[in-house]
């Protein structure tokens, strides 16, 4: 149930609903394409002495070329860590070390892996429109308690739960293009 005064709970909601966009959007970022880029490493955590951090927080992350990816760490002790993060991730990417770099290329997507990564894609997006639909059930929620309470009339209520239903199909037709356009991404060749 959400704290706030009845007449901001559509902007709470709306609120709520922006951060699970931010959140979907950040989720794809780490999902990869054909191409470099240092973001496909966000989730990426590393165990550096005894805390999982992320590989952007210890070390410098380049894309010099469409393919490739180079790790600098700042700490030469943590790229073996960093090494073993990468391959217990589910990149798929195995990394070259010299052992003061890694260097990550980036191969070729196949078909069947491009495929993989749209149903991943795909599933993410189901889950962000759970949380839209979790965000408007609480909604709903407090805004009948509301007028249970007293503070809404009746016709206020269905205003209300008219405009928070708005707001999620909005934002679930947001999450459609979304995921259409990471779908096209990755499939292109």
């Amino acid at each position: 149930m959400y704290d706030v005064e009845v007449e901001l709970l559509v902007d709470e909601i709306d609120d709520y609903m922006k951060k699970a966009e931010t959140a979907l959007k950040n989720a794809f970022a780490g999902i990869r394409t054909g191409k470099a880029s240092p973001s496909m490493l966000d989730g990426v955590m590393v165990d550096y002495y005894g805390a999982q951090t992320r590989v952007r927080d210890i070390a410098n992350i380049t894309a010099p070329e469409p393919r490739l990816l180079v790790i600098q760490p700042w700490d030469a002790h943590a790229v073996s860590a960093i090494e073993k993060a990468i391959l217990t991730s589910d990149l798929g990417i195995t990394p070259m070390s010299d052992g003061r770099l890694l260097r990550l290329p980036i191969p070729e997507l196949s078909q069947e892996r491009r495929q993989t990564l749209a149903r991943q894609a795909k599933s993410t997006c189901e889950d962000a429109k759970v949380s839209l639909r979790n965000i408007r059930r609480e909604g709903n929620e407090t805004a009948k308690k509301a007028e249970k309470d007293g503070k809404l009339t009746e016709d206020e209520l269905k205003k209300m739960l008219d405009d928070i239903q708005k707001l999620t199909d909005s934002y679930i037709a947001n999450f459609d293009a979304i995921l259409a356009t990471k779908e096209k991404e990755l499939m292109t060749v």
